[in-house]
Order: structure tokens, then sequence, then C-alpha cells
């Protein structure tokens, strides 16, 4: 067995894993990065990136056709090929030849291969041993889940990867799970041309996002031929050939037979045969860690992103691989309090863009809470971005300290509203102070006056 030594040995090379080797490269660490897929991981070749790319053209002539002047110069229907070829270009067609030179710049090793924890501060890959002097880090992610609905394997339903990257588009699309991978993709495949039922087993989709939130995209989706059924259980999936239609057998009837199925009902994690039974976790499940993204009674063993569930969100992984890599570096910093839910946006039309609790969650955790609405697009600036598109902002309020604890936006674009939401609620910025932030003339930012004007300043 050939074996080699490095200062630090990371597992995974998706988000986490990346931001974990290039930081502690630039500290002056020999790493050395195991991947067994792609560098880049799951949101750069599967998830975030192509699912944007496949919603974008279609959101973008959706804009141009509220803005007179522009509306009358876009003639014709979207191009579907030319949307997923441009698809294919932000995913690089599955090559990750391009993720490579900045890892080759701070001379990061990379090994390909399954990687497995066989000792203190060792790594087994295939044929080879890898040693590390300081720490391992496993940055390893998730795999769509399937639930245990009798035929639903047998049936080879698609998940996420097949949803974004395929090249041929079915003429219609089932989804099972009404979360934003399955709104996203209701979204992007009906607008290509795509006939898409949506099933949701709950009473609304996006149920953990506030009400008002859930019930525009519901209207939206409708709207754009979009069946979406909600309150439903399936029963069992039936696809007799392979390659050929497939059908839901709902309890209640209603079945549902389609081309292709989606499902997007959870994620499961990829922990386990990483071997880290040995170090006091159980696998396929996330793995504890302290403030600091140790294994508890293990120093040398760090977890970031989504093998430590504490969030199964891109940003939330790269801010840990950051905590993580000061760590291993010497520096004594840890994670602070983290808002919960965290940031998060479902790339919809109207989007949702949330940070912290919905008005509800902060009822439940005990907090003297009250909301303050705006439209979204009630101000001058979005008279620029067609005026009176649906959408409405809401800030959730802790009225014991005076500051904010949630806050969501929907409407078009207003991804980008939301860091300034974050930051308020990190910060605990009172609302005396948020009402003298003054936001620039004319643009879509002031709905934080009228925000903050409908609680009562």
């Amino acid at each position: 067995m050939r074996e080699r030594t490095f200062d630090v040995i990371v597992i995974g090379a998706g988000p986490a894993g990346e931001v974990a080797a290039g930081r502690l490269a630039d500290g002056g660490k020999e790493v050395v990065v195991v991947e067994e897929h792609l560098i880049g991981g799951e949101c750069s070749f599967y998830g975030c990136m192509p699912s944007k790319a496949l919603l974008r053209p279609a959101q973008l002539l959706a804009e141009v056709a509220r803005v007179p002047g522009a509306t009358e110069a876009v003639t014709g229907e979207l191009d579907v090929a030319a949307t997923l070829a441009r698809r294919d270009q932000v995913i690089h067609d599955l090559d990750d030849a391009s993720q490579l030179p900045w890892l080759q710049e701070r001379d990061i090793a990379v090994v390909r291969g399954h990687g497995v924890l066989a000792g203190e501060r060792e790594v087994r890959v295939g044929d080879e041993l890898l040693r590390a002097r300081d720490a391992v880090v496993l940055g390893v992610g998730t795999r769509a889940m399937l639930p245990p609905i009798d035929g639903l394997e047998a049936a080879r339903p698609w998940t996420n990867r097949e949803v974004t990257t395929t090249k041929e588009l079915p003429a219609s699309l089932a989804i099972l799970g009404g979360g934003p991978i399955g709104c996203e993709m209701a979204e992007a495949y009906r607008s290509l041309g795509v006939v898409v039922t949506l099933l949701e087993g709950g009473d609304r989709i996006l149920s953990k996002e506030e009400q008002f939130a859930s019930a525009l995209v519901t209207e939206s989706l409708r709207t754009r031929g979009v069946d979406l059924r909600t309150g439903v259980r399936v029963g069992r999936v039936e696809r007799p050939e392979p390659g050929g239609p497939v059908t839901l057998v709902l309890e209640g009837g209603g079945d549902v037979t389609a081309d292709e199925l989606l499902v997007a009902a959870g994620r499961r994690s990829l922990t386990a045969d990483l071997g880290i039974e040995a170090f006091g976790g159980e696998p396929g499940r996330p793995i504890e860690v302290d403030d600091q993204l140790r294994v508890p009674g293990h120093p040398w063993l760090f977890v970031c992103g989504d093998a430590n569930g504490k969030a199964l969100l891109t940003h939330v992984g790269k801010h840990q691989a950051r905590i993580a890599s000061d760590v291993i570096l010497g520096r004594d910093v840890r994670l602070r309090p983290s808002i919960d839910p965290p940031p998060r946006v479902t790339f919809t039309e109207p989007q949702v863009a949330a940070v912290g609790y919905t008005l509800a969650q902060a009822k439940a955790a005990g907090i003297n809470a009250r909301s303050a609405r705006a439209t979204t697009s009630g101000n001058a600036g979005a008279s620029f971005h067609g005026r009176n598109t649906p959408g409405e902002s809401r800030i959730v309020i802790d009225d014991d300290r005076g500051v904010l604890v949630g806050a969501t936006f929907t409407g078009p674009d207003v991804q980008d509203f939301l860091h300034a939401a974050t930051v308020a609620i990190v910060g605990a910025v009172p609302l005396e102070d948020l009402w003298h932030s003054v936001p620039a003339f004319p643009t879509r930012s002031e709905v934080w006056l009228h925000l903050l004007a409908d609680a009562g300043l």
C-alpha cells in the first residue's frame, strides 16, 4: 500500500471542502483533497448552479415583459435548446477541469477515490494510505432520499442530478415534494414547455416559510399551468417498462401518469461508509461537532457542511469551513450562535428570500413577536422593475428586545434584499437604528422604510 503524509486531509471537494482546502493552503499547510466524483460538488454541478441556469431565461423574459419599451423589442418564444446549452456551460458539461487550476496554484494535491477513516489521522483511498500531521476535515454532502413508497425505487425516478442535467426534456414530469427543489423545477420545466404535476403531502408547499409566501408561489405556479396538488399521499408507483411512462397511484384516487418522475422529498447524509463509527459517529447520520467543528473526543477530526447536519445549505457549509480552517491554523475562533433558520432563497418567481424566524416560529419559541408588512413593489425604485408585480415583504420583531428576529421578502429578484436583514438580525440592531439607516432613492431597498413605518417608527 502506498503511503503519503500531509498536514491536512480534506475528504470531499464540495463547497465546504474547497473552502477548507484553499484557506488552509493559503495559511501555509500542505493539503490533500480526496474526491470520488467532481471537484466542486453537488451544488456546482447538480444543484444551485444548473437549476438557476434553467430558471433564469424565463424569469428574465417575464421581467422584460413588465417594462414598456423593452417589451416591444422582444419577439418569439423561449429557446429551449439555447437554455439547455447555457446550462451545460454553467456546469462545464460535468467536467471539473476548470476547478483544478486554483488547487494547483496552491499546491493542493488531489486524490481521486472514496476516502475512509482508517485510524487516528489516517485515511484510506483504495490502495493508498494518507496520513495527516494536523487534522482530517470531513466535507461530504448529501444525496436525494427516496421515501419508502412501494415501487418507487424500482421505477428509477429522477433526483436533483437527473432533473438539472438531462439533455432531453420529457413531455411530462411529475414532481414528488413541494419544497424549494420541487417548486423551482416545477417552474423551470413548465417554462420550457413540459406538462408538470407537483404533488405535496402537506397542506401547502414551502411549508417552512411564511404562509403568505407559500400562497404567492402557489398562485404563480398554477397561473403558469402547473397542476399543483397538496394533501396527497402516493400509495405506490408503477413503471411496467424501463424508460416508459410512470404512474403514481394516489390514496383516494386521481392517479398521475407522466414520462418522468422527480423525487424532491428530502436528503440523506453521505456518512454511511466513512468509517466514522470508530470515532463515535453513527453511519448514515449527521456527525456531532462542537463550536469549533471538532468531533468530541477527537480534536484532530473536523466536520463541515451537510455532514454535521446543522443546515443543508452551501453558504453555511462554507462558513463552517472558514471556522474549522482557522482553528486548524491555530486561531481561537468559534461558531457563534447562528440564526435558525439561516438565510435561504427559493428562486421561483416570485422569489422567496427569508432569514430567521417566521412569525409562527418566533411565537412557538416563546418570543413576544409581531410582524410588520409592506408591498415589495410599493416604492419608487420598483417602478423600473415592472411596477405592481406580486410580492410582499414582512419582518418579525421581538418586541421585548426591540430587534428583528426574522424577515421574508417575496417578489422578482429580491434575493439581494436578504443580506441587510441578516446583518440586522446577527447584529441585534435596534429598530431605531434601522430607521436611521436611510436607503438611497430611488431603489427598491426603500421597502425598509415602509416595513419600519408599519412597525410603528
